[in-house]
Formats: C-alpha cells, sequence, structure tokens
C-alpha cells in the first residue's frame, strides 16, 4: 500500500478515489490536487512514482489544507466547547438526538439507537387474587 502523509492508501483503486482515504480529503479536493499536479485521476495509486508521491505530498501540504490528527482535534475542541457552554446543539449531542432540526417522533434511530419497547408491568400479586 502507498503510503501518503502517513495515512495508508489502497494501491487497487485510483488515485482520484485513493486520496478521500486521508481524513480531511474529499472527492473535489482530491480531483483538485491531481489536476494541480497534472497526474492522470486514472492511474492506479499503486503504479504512482516516488516523484508523484512526493509531488503530490507537496501540493497537499502547499494548500494548507488541515487533515488527519489536527482535524480531528479542531473538531474535537469544537465539540467540547458547545457542550460547555451548554447550548441547544450541545444539549443534543449529550442527549444523543439529533442536531441539525430533523423529527424525533418517527425516525431517527441511528441517532437514537434501537427502539426500547416500554411496556407495562404486570403486578406479580396479581395471580394470586391480590390487588
Amino acid at each position: 500500500m502507498a503510503r501518503l502523509l502517513g495515512v495508508e492508501i489502497p494501491n487497487e483503486k485510483k488515485i482520484e478515489y485513493s486520496l478521500p482515504y486521508i481524513y480531511g480529503i474529499g472527492l473535489p479536493l482530491s480531483r483538485k490536487i491531481l489536476a494541480h499536479t497534472n497526474i492522470d485521476p486514472n492511474i492506479r495509486a499503486g503504479e504512482l512514482t516516488d516523484d508523484q508521491i512526493t509531488l503530490i505530498t507537496q501540493t497537499i501540504q502547499g494548500m494548507k489544507i488541515v487533515m488527519e490528527g489536527d482535524l480531528r482535534r479542531e473538531i474535537q475542541m469544537h465539540m467540547k466547547r458547545i457542550l460547555g457552554i451548554n447550548c441547544y446543539r450541545g444539549q443534543r449531542h449529550r442527549r444523543g438526538l439529533p442536531v441539525h432540526g430533523q423529527r424525533t417522533h418517527t425516525n431517527a434511530r441511528t441517532r437514537k439507537g434501537p427502539r426500547k419497547t416500554v411496556g407495562a408491568q404486570r403486578n406479580p400479586g396479581a395471580k394470586k387474587g391480590k390487588v
């Protein structure tokens, strides 16, 4: 597997689709990087030469893209701030509910988790004729 900026990218995929394996680089940014470096997007990642790999690395660093550990840390800091000031979004995050205004009466199972059925509890003394 080719290694770019400390991340293993799959060799068998086209480089256009391998670059998004780096956290913080999506498909549009991947296409922009390849256009800037004049590398064919249809070439496989395993077929890249060392010069092309260094060119891609230099281009990414030259664009000053926040990615991998720095981006994860930045997102974590934003989450801590939102939770700390106890705003509405922070409360929704804390409760594990949808944050961006989606309905919760139905759906939202991804965020809320599996259904918890709430049923009536039977009185254990009811069978014996006691109430």
